[in-house]
């Protein structure tokens, strides 16, 4: 096995073993990538087989130092890579030609000698990729979770562009002829997603204006809802009430003619037929009034409420029940309390709409249930009336 497959061997197994998955980037895909890179360039730019494989064993040993941290990273490759090349017997000549190339990786160096130019045009092998997009993504996710920066999307174009544009250079000739259209394509591609990101940016601005907007000043179609149902509610309240008057009046006016007409003429043995359909009359009309009055009778409340029940918004401050043996000045201030926050105010008004609902169907229920009363009094009061006159005719 020659040394060139022996440090992908050892390279692999070290960033298995030893690599932390925060590093999205700079792993055993982006060493393989570089060491492709230096491969084709070795043999673009006609080197020799001597220095082609130091350039390659730099290529695969230039990241190993990531699996101590992204800080010094180069120097720790170095120190790995030496201590792996003495292990199979290279020269002091050809180790410290690796160290020099691994150095020339580093982000601001300037390579100086063709070779070096060769590992640094192809460090950036990923900036001429179809894929160069994504890839940059895995790099900005490695910054994040490394805790280096988080990078807003528009942040990290403007960025990248930056970089492309006035920061990263081809030093060898074929990768200036070649490689650098790529690179311009890539160039491209950042500008219009910078631009897109910008209107993105400004529409999201604008929508959170807008939204900023309706919350500090109300629809006018919600204060229409609220209005409308509010009164729909109050109306049918009013209509049940008549109802329940209506029951009221009717059968205090047969138990009235009943107890001053009927009644007293029941002590008479000819009139005994009448007792029962009687009593089944003014049964009825009693069970009818009680369930009238059951339907009307007001639920008292405690009238009170505290500070905590405000700041905590568990308290309806638009039904009196809740407030009317508060003064004057804590309700004053509850309200304002309540007008201050848009979520405690609709919240309070739906809470408002919900209980005068259940209010609702309480009364027509019991209504419901006297009227039913009422007819069937009725009609079994009319028959019995009906037997009883037959049974003395008989």
């Amino acid at each position: 096995m020659n040394l060139i497959q022996q440090s992908e061997d050892f390279v692999y197994n070290l960033l298995k073993d030893k690599l932390s998955n925060l590093y999205s980037y700079h792993n055993f895909s982006h060493t393989s990538s570089v060491v492709n890179a230096v491969n084709e360039l070795c043999t673009k730019e006609k080197v020799g087989v001597e220095d082609k494989e130091a350039l390659l064993v730099a290529a695969w040993f230039h990241d190993t130092g990531y699996v101590k941290g992204m800080e010094n990273h180069e120097s720790e490759s170095v120190s790995i890579a030496t201590e792996f090349l003495k292990q199979h017997s290279q020269s002091d000549e050809f180790i410290a030609k690796v160290a020099t190339f691994i150095m020339a990786t580093a982000k601001e160096y300037v390579p100086k000698t063709h070779l070096e130019k060769i590992i640094k045009d192809a460090d950036y092998i990923h900036i001429i990729s179809a894929e160069y997009v994504s890839t940059c993504e895995l790099l900005r996710l490695e910054l994040k979770n490394t805790g280096y920066k988080d990078f807003s999307n528009l942040e990290w174009a403007t960025e990248n562009f930056d970089f492309l544009l006035n920061r990263h250079r081809f030093y060898t000739e074929f990768a200036q002829k070649k490689w650098q259209p790529l690179k311009e394509k890539n160039l491209v591609k950042i500008q219009k997603k910078i631009n897109k990101q910008k209107e993105k940016e400004t529409f999201l601005i604008e929508d959170d204006f807008k939204k900023r907007e309706k919350m500090e000043k109300p629809e006018r179609g919600i204060d229409t809802l609220f209005r409308v149902t509010l009164g729909n509610h109050t109306r049918l309240s009013g209509i049940a009430d008549s109802k329940a008057n209506i029951l009221l009046s009717v059968n205090a006016i047969i138990i009235s003619i009943a107890l001053s007409t009927i009644i007293p003429k029941l002590d008479s043995p000819k009139n005994v037929h009448l007792v029962i359909p009687t009593f089944i009359m003014l049964i009825s009309s009693v069970t009818t009034i009680i369930f009238a009055i059951l339907s009307t009778r007001p639920k008292v409340t405690s009238g009170i409420f505290t500070r905590e029940d405000v700041e905590d918004k568990k308290v309806n401050l638009m039904f009196f029940g809740n407030f009317y043996k508060m003064p004057l000045h804590e309700y004053d201030w509850a309200m304002n309390e309540m007008m201050k926050d848009r979520d405690y105010l609709y919240s309070t008004m739906i809470k408002d709409l919900y209980y005068l609902g259940l209010v609702l169907q309480r009364k027509y229920n019991l209504l419901r249930i006297a009227y039913n009363l009422f007819m069937v009094g009725i009609i079994i009061s009319v028959l019995a009336f009906v037997i009883a006159f037959k049974s003395v005719g008989v």
